[in-house]
């Protein structure tokens, strides 16, 4: 008997998207037949895919963005123009549409020559293409790592299809085969926004790393905080408007693409001694992102409790940091307090607007070693425990295997 065939949608590279790559890595050592049709629209990246690719148990399938492979030059050019006009539109005349936010046609197009016992749409042009294959009589279930009708800074929704993207997330919870999210609280939130099936809890666990922080803290002790873009809208500013108050030593390490000048704006705040203890690095590969965050002590889950989706979800940061053994500072919002229930000696929740509380919380870390210490095997521990892929992998598997036995 063949294998039954999963067919995972993306809207990106795969380096961009680990959850995609857990998944379809789990479903492929599980025995299944797995594609990942992906979007190549990120030529710095796909270096890291191919590594991503070169021992994985699953095949991908490009629509592509770039040119230079094996796409013809005029078809990607005429993409390319499809998505600008489209995004133009949105500017300048409010034309909201799902081409303003990828290829969408073709990846659907893409899609319908793919068979598949089960298709998994992750991100919003993939789950737009998720209701159309459901209509057609696939068997879909979706993915919703956040919540995208509610994402954004206000000056960034202005532009985007959100009455689409609501009722698309709302055709998904009543519609497809099975819906999934990162938290119980975003769980929550959707099903009594939507109704329809409340989603399954798959949390954005990775597996557990061989190399986590171990020993005491560094001298001086190592704030850390990444993302794909340094930029504006995440929590930095207050974070640099509080650290510059603290009287115990520390360095700050930033992982990401600096947006601009932001990295100049970052440093403006600071008084002129302290801008040499801060610290810019470039992105690295997903396989060498652990190693790398173990190195400091001290993560920074700064997510802003403002934008609905950012309060509710919960980040790979956070579980990354508990994973390398580091001690967690994260902004009061629905998700980290879910996560940071289950060990509250892991890290400190702290309300990043009152700039002078946010300063002494973070002294308080700094001065007593042995304290931080302990936090530090805590957060570990409670990766070990709860936040982990490997228990993650069961849930996953058990679910897609319901999925693949039920009626069409």
């Amino acid at each position: 008997m063949s294998a039954a065939r999963i067919l995972i949608i993306s809207n990106g590279p795969l380096c961009r998207n680990p959850r995609v790559v857990k998944e379809a890595t789990t479903l492929g050592h599980a025995g299944y037949d797995v594609t990942v049709l992906t979007v190549r629209n990120h030529a710095p990246s796909e270096k890291h895919d191919m590594e991503l690719l070169r021992d994985a148990p699953f095949r991908r399938e490009t629509i592509d963005m770039l040119s230079g492979f094996s796409t013809p030059r005029s078809t990607v050019f005429a993409r390319r123009i499809i998505l600008w006009t489209s995004r133009k539109a949105a500017e300048l005349f409010k034309l909201h549409g799902i081409r303003a936010l990828g290829p969408s046609g073709a990846l659907l197009r893409k899609a319908r020559l793919l068979p598949a016992d089960l298709t998994i749409v992750h991100n919003e042009v993939p789950h737009w293409i998720g209701t159309r294959l459901i209509t057609e009589g696939r068997r879909v279930s979706a993915d919703i790592e956040d919540w995208h009708s509610e994402d954004l800074l206000p000056g960034d929704r202005t532009r985007r299809p959100l009455a689409l993207i609501r009722s698309v997330e709302c055709a998904l919870l009543h519609r497809a085969v099975h819906t999934t999210t990162t938290s119980h609280a975003l769980a929550n939130a959707l099903h009594t926004r939507y109704g329809g099936r409340r989603p399954e809890v798959i949390t954005n666990s990775f597996p557990l790393q061989p190399d986590p922080r171990v020993g005491e803290p560094g001298t001086p002790p190592a704030f850390f905080w990444f993302s794909q873009t340094i930029g504006p809208g995440r929590g930095l500013e207050h974070f640099f408007a509080a650290w510059k108050l603290t009287r115990n030593s520390s360095r700050v390490v930033l992982l990401g693409e600096v947006h601009g000048d932001y990295a100049q704006q970052l440093l403006a705040r600071l008084p002129s001694e302290r801008r040499a203890s801060v610290s810019f690095l470039p992105l690295v590969s997903p396989a060498e992102l652990p190693a790398v965050i173990a190195h400091h002590d001290i993560g920074l889950a700064l997510e802003q409790a403002f934008i609905v989706n950012r309060d509710l979800t919960v980040t790979n940061k956070i579980i990354q940091y508990l994973n390398a053994g580091l001690a967690v500072v994260a902004s009061d919002t629905a998700g980290q307090r879910e996560v940071l229930t289950h060990s509250p000696d892991a890290g400190i929740i702290v309300e990043t607007h009152e700039t002078s509380r946010f300063a002494a919380a973070l002294d308080g870390l700094l001065a007593d070693r042995e304290a931080l210490r302990h936090r530090q095997h805590a957060a570990r521990r409670l990766a070990e425990e709860t936040y982990c892929w490997e228990r993650e992998a069961h849930r996953l598997t058990a679910l897609v295997a319901r999925a693949v036995a039920s009626p069409v």
